[in-house]
């Protein structure tokens, strides 16, 4: 069996990312996008005035199983 990987860079470069609901008004904001089996994460500080934007690429299904282990507060 041959599976064909796309680099999580490549495949994050045409995501929308929306900030969260969570967000602060001083700016301490975090960022989620998804791009086909990608999903995103980043500070929104980070990508302006020059400033190198670091995105952590998670596996879309392992960050789905992130999110459910928070909702159910499985991570204590």
């Amino acid at each position: 069996m041959t599976t064909t990987r796309v680099a999580p860079q490549a495949a994050l470069a045409d995501a929308t990312y929306h900030k969260s609901t969570r967000s602060s008004a001083a700016g301490n904001c975090v960022a989620v996008g998804r791009a086909g089996d990608w999903v995103g994460v980043h500070d929104t500080k980070h990508g302006s005035e020059g400033i190198r934007r670091t995105t952590l690429a998670f596996p879309a299904a392992v960050f789905a199983a992130f999110l459910d282990a928070v909702k159910t507060d499985a991570l204590r």
